[in-house]
């Protein structure tokens, strides 16, 4: 858990995070880490039952209800620490790649059955700052293919944060 190595790698390789507990308010964390998300290349796919829609996106209910054709590499999770074992249940029905914790957020138990699942697990870590400090390269994504692109440089945005 928390390997920086491994966290490098899901970052640089990582296309689709799943952001769930994602608000469409500005003021929230999770509106502004997802926008950065965006900004730098990843494709969002933000899960939250009162909502249909946030930041252009269609919002799911819940990670059980994204289509099983979407590939989700990364669950990145904004909810508090007592929602995380029903959050992490979903993510090891769907096989995704990575699930991350944000600051604050944490389930040992959870992150352990994750994890005997094959699935790593970033816990009490932001991704906007581990993006930033490890210095991954903002990516955009290729109008052809919808394939990211690296776009060499510093991250974009989220200064502020």
């Amino acid at each position: 858990m928390n390997e920086p190595a491994r966290i490098r790698e899901v970052l640089e390789t990582a296309e689709t995070v799943a952001v769930v507990g994602c608000s469409p308010n500005p003021a929230r964390p999770s509106h502004s880490i997802t926008l950065y998300l965006m900004e730098n290349g990843y494709r969002v796919i933000p899960v939250n039952p009162g909502h249909r829609q946030i930041l252009g996106e269609r919002c799911y209910r819940s990670l059980s209800e994204i289509p099983s054709g979407e590939r989700v590499d990364v669950v990145d999770v904004f909810r508090r620490s007592e929602y995380v074992a029903a959050v992490a249940e979903e993510a090891i029905a769907r096989g995704v790649g990575f699930f991350w914790m944000q600051y604050g957020i944490t389930d040992p138990e959870a992150a352990r059955k994750l994890e005997e699942a094959g699935i790593p697990v970033a816990m009490d870590r932001c991704i906007l700052v581990e993006h930033g400090r490890l210095g991954i390269p903002a990516r955009r994504r290729n109008a052809v293919d919808g394939k990211n692109v690296a776009f060499p440089g510093r991250p974009v945005g989220g200064r502020g944060i």
